[in-house]
């Protein structure tokens, strides 16, 4: 359904032939039957700022934002939310009413709505987290937790110092919370503090297809703990099948993938969308 008229939107990235977005988002389009088109934009580092400024010369209504540019994208906005700030990562562009550019980022939100959508009993208020990883997935995992009131979240990353240096920051953006831990743990800490947490999170890249596995003994980790996994290739990842065969509830990490799409598809397509098995089936089948 495309007229003079259709809204454009799409995804940025480099390559770019692999994301699932225009999948996702011509579901939503075609279900609700909307005059708009979501396209893949292949735009390598060196050319950013002139596609950038192309697509706005264009008057697109917005554009998603993957890996390399979503850091560099915070200097191409003429504005940003306070998501985008705090996670120092741009995922999401949106056209306003005056034509200003203003750059967000939704992936707190998805990995939060994807949580609270499969496991709506699990409470976040005074709990305590593992995360594994300290890259750019988990800085959105990190502001989704503490503004959820998880006080107590404890950081592992190979690397300690920069498990520490995300911990840092966060304790300083969240510094008005009294009662909140926020601290790093070197890789080989993780089987001790994994004794003592309500939820887990793996927001590193092992486990995903082509990549070492999450070889970690984790046995400590209590029965009633809550896993996720941000990993969604392949969908059911050893992580979360150990726990699901231990008896532990598992959130898998498509949904995060979907629910973080929201935003941006709303806010330029001016529709209400909803993330539902039918989302979730045309997505895989892609």
């Amino acid at each position: 359904m495309m007229t003079g008229k259709a809204v454009c939107a799409g995804v940025m990235g480099w390559p770019v032939a692999h994301s699932k977005s225009p999948q996702l988002h011509g579901h939503w389009l075609r279900r609700y039957g909307i005059d708009g088109a979501y396209i893949p934009l292949p735009v390598a580092p060196d050319g950013l700022a002139e596609a950038v400024a192309g697509l706005k010369a264009l008057g697109f209504a917005g554009w998603n934002v993957t890996i390399p540019h979503k850091q560099a994208m915070l200097d191409h906005v003429d504005e940003l939310t306070p998501e985008a700030r705090a996670i120092a990562a741009v995922n999401t562009v949106i056209r306003q009413d005056d034509g200003r550019y203003l750059g967000h980022n939704t992936d707190a939100y998805g990995f939060m709505e994807n949580l609270r959508q499969t496991r709506p009993d699990f409470e976040f208020q005074g709990k305590s987290a593992l995360l594994l990883g300290a890259g750019g997935a988990s800085r959105a995992v990190v502001q989704g937790l503490l503004a959820a009131g998880v006080t107590q979240l404890t950081i592992a990353n190979r690397s300690f110092e920069r498990a520490e240096t995300l911990a840092g920051e966060f304790r300083q953006t969240f510094s008005q919370v009294p009662s909140l831990v926020c601290r790093a743990v070197a890789w080989e800490e993780v089987p001790k503090a994994a004794g003592d947490v309500q939820l887990l999170v793996n927001a590193t890249s092992l486990g995903m297809q082509g990549k070492p596995a999450l070889d970690l003994k984790l046995d400590a980790l209590p029965g009633t703990a809550l896993v996720t996994d941000l990993v969604y290739n392949p969908l059911q990842t050893d992580l979360l099948a150990w726990a699901s065969q231990r008896g532990n509830a598992t959130v898998d990490g498509l949904g995060m993938l979907l629910h973080q799409a929201r935003a941006g598809f709303e806010a330029w397509f001016k529709t209400p969308v909803v993330v539902d098995d039918d989302l979730r089936q045309a997505v895989l089948a892609s």
